[in-house]
């Protein structure tokens, strides 16, 4: 078990899960509503360059989950989970701080934002232990 290179994976998860949740929020506000698709690629007026970004995010999402899984091989569960927290700070971050997500900050937000990484940072605080894989009888 390697910590650094679980955490490498556990990041690589978290940016990458992050990425494709903008990517999915900037790609609906610039195609239909879901009961209006068929019409509309009948019709020819769906954003070809905002399908290739949701199309793009499903991407990321399923290189995240490989990520995940080879996080998991490295980190204790209790500790890789929290770090998919990060995820939630960086998001709420990125999507009010970039203009073409029309989002803005808030004193609650920011606040329970902090306590999040807050959280994060205490549960990854202390050294962690190698565990033992317990073998059925």
């Amino acid at each position: 078990m390697s910590l650094r290179r679980g955490l490498a994976f556990a990041l690589g998860s978290v940016l990458l899960g992050s990425a494709a949740q903008l990517g999915m929020r900037w790609s609906m506000t610039r195609l239909p509503h879901p009961e209006q698709w068929v019409s509309a690629l009948s019709n020819g007026s769906v954003d070809a360059f905002a399908v290739a970004v949701v199309l793009a995010a499903i991407l990321a999402y399923a290189v995240s989950m490989f990520t995940w899984l080879a996080a998991l091989r490295d980190l204790p569960l209790g500790r890789a989970y929290s770090l998919l927290s990060i995820s939630y700070a960086l998001v709420y971050v990125l999507a009010a701080s970039l203009p073409l997500f029309n989002e803005t900050f808030s004193l609650s937000k920011t606040l329970g934002v902090a306590l999040v990484i807050l959280g994060v940072i205490t549960i990854n605080s202390r050294p962690a232990h190698a565990s033992t894989i317990r073998r059925a009888p």
